[in-house]
């Protein structure tokens, strides 16, 4: 009786740590659409480390508009695929569909789609 007790708690714990992992991932993600009052911007979006020239160590979300690259907050590179991949945002640069405005010099995104790759041309 008590192992099964002991079970039941150990299932219970695990389902609620699953629970609130995906609590926070949905929580550093954009919403399902864009506000039909404001301007979609279409961007460059890519790693600003690898592909924007932004400073930093790590592999971190950007996009570059008018000529200006920014830190994109809102949603984050590990959100929309492996960033190491072949079409990833460290090996490429990739166009987006996004709302938001520059605060501080970054980019506070309160919508952000990728759009399809474009064909390679083989």
């Amino acid at each position: 009786m008590k192992s099964l007790l002991f079970l039941l708690l150990l299932s219970l714990s695990s389902v609620a740590a699953v629970r609130a992992q995906s609590a926070t991932a949905a929580g550093a993600t954009t919403p399902a659409g864009p506000d039909k009052t404001k301007e979609v911007r279409v961007v460059e979006a890519s790693c600003g480390q690898c592909k924007l020239g932004l400073p930093g160590k790590s592999c971190d979300l950007a996009i570059r508009f008018d000529g200006k690259a920014y830190f994109v907050d809102g949603t984050t590179i590990d959100s929309h695929g492996d960033a190491h991949a072949k079409d990833g945002f460290c090996q490429a640069i990739r166009q987006a569909e996004v709302q938001g405005e520059v605060v501080d010099n970054r980019f506070k995104a309160t919508y952000f789609q990728l759009l399809p790759a474009a064909p390679s041309g083989k």
